[in-house]
């Protein structure tokens, strides 16, 4: 059957809008066959042996971010929450489909979050510089905006001691530097790391001897407390992750040592798995740098996943924990390892 030409024209007008349109929850997977082992597996040690899975493939999940972060696994849901900052949204990425859609738009710039013990997503917003816990209606309920009467920088990173469902989080101010990531505005308080009790949200600054702090994650027995200096970006000083002895279930923080320092990049987010092993997220370091370096729990670096994309944020997602979620630049990925994660998010 013939086809005018008006039926024509409207009908590939129609197929040309379908292939524009952003298709958010188709996941992605490699079109090429690929050998194993994965070329992103690189043995620095031979310690190293024991977490990689020789038939893992590195699977970009999804693209379409401008800057990947804030990573955290919820397991009632079985989903990954992640934040696309400049973009200001939240995204979801779904463990059974494999979809990433949004969750939430405007999202106040967030950047790192995290789940409590009772499962509510705590965020660290950007562009109003506040710690924020969404209630069950799903409703944003401020933790932390303020300190001894000044504003907060621009919380970056959180996690939760299980004992009292204290949170500590970091404050470098990356929000408030440039329009793309929050806003623009001088910082009013130093870089620090804060504790907030959970009933009484009272909030207690327990260090700021850290140039820029900024992701952080405990040792599996909760008793170290470990937070990525990002310091390079704004200081003539090394990117280090810095550790301290977690004293009253995170009130205070003693014994501060150099865990690790790069010298090239900057490890930002980071995770520990069961064996007490720190993953670390780095970014900036270009090609053989980039992806996740992994320390042994006495700061020996004893492996690498290497990445196409610099990479901000990680968490160990599954029911067993042992699926890498990577937050790269523009792009999320995941990996299946032999390590489990030391933690829920």
């Amino acid at each position: 059957m013939d086809l005018d030409r008006r039926h024509f024209i409207t009908g590939m007008t129609a197929v040309a809008g379908l292939a524009a349109a952003p298709v958010l929850a188709q996941p992605m997977r490699p079109q090429e066959p690929q050998r194993y082992p994965d070329p992103a597996w690189k043995i620095l040690d031979k310690r190293f042996n024991k977490y990689m899975i020789g038939n893992a493939p590195l699977q970009r999940e999804w693209t379409g971010s401008l800057w990947a972060e804030g990573s955290a696994w919820n397991g009632v849901g079985r989903y990954v929450v992640f934040s696309d900052i400049p973009n200001d949204r939240q995204m979801r990425w779904d463990e059974v489909t494999g979809a990433v859609t949004p969750l939430r738009v405007p999202a106040n710039f967030s950047n790192g979050n995290t789940f409590d013990f009772e499962g509510r997503q705590i965020s660290c917003e950007h562009s109003t510089a506040r710690v924020v816990r969404y209630n069950w209606q799903g409703e944003p309920e401020v933790l932390a905006e303020s300190f001894e009467g000044k504003r907060l920088n621009a919380p970056n990173d959180a996690v939760v001691h299980p004992a009292d469902g204290g949170i500590i989080f970091t404050d470098p101010g990356y929000g408030s530097h440039w329009w793309y990531e929050g806003g623009v505005r001088e910082l009013e308080l130093p870089t620090s790391v804060y504790h907030i009790d959970p009933r009484s949200r009272t909030l207690t600054k327990l260090t700021d001897e850290i140039f820029k702090p900024n992701g952080l994650c405990f040792s599996p027995d909760y008793r170290k407390l470990y937070v990525a200096d990002t310091a390079a970006t704004h200081h003539p000083e090394p990117a280090r992750i810095i550790v301290w002895d977690v004293v009253d279930n995170g009130r205070k923080l003693t014994n501060r040592q150099v865990f690790a320092t790069s010298e090239k990049g900057f490890h930002d987010g980071i995770r520990a798995d069961v064996d007490g092993n720190i993953w670390a997220a780095t970014a900036f370091g270009g090609e053989g740098i980039d992806g996740i370096h992994v320390y042994m729990p006495d700061g020996t670096k004893i492996g690498q996943i290497l990445m196409p994309e610099a990479c901000a944020n990680l968490t160990f997602a599954g029911k067993q924990r042992n699926r890498l979620f990577i937050c790269g630049s523009q792009s999320v990925y995941t990996l299946y390892t032999a390590a489990q994660g030391a933690h829920r998010s």
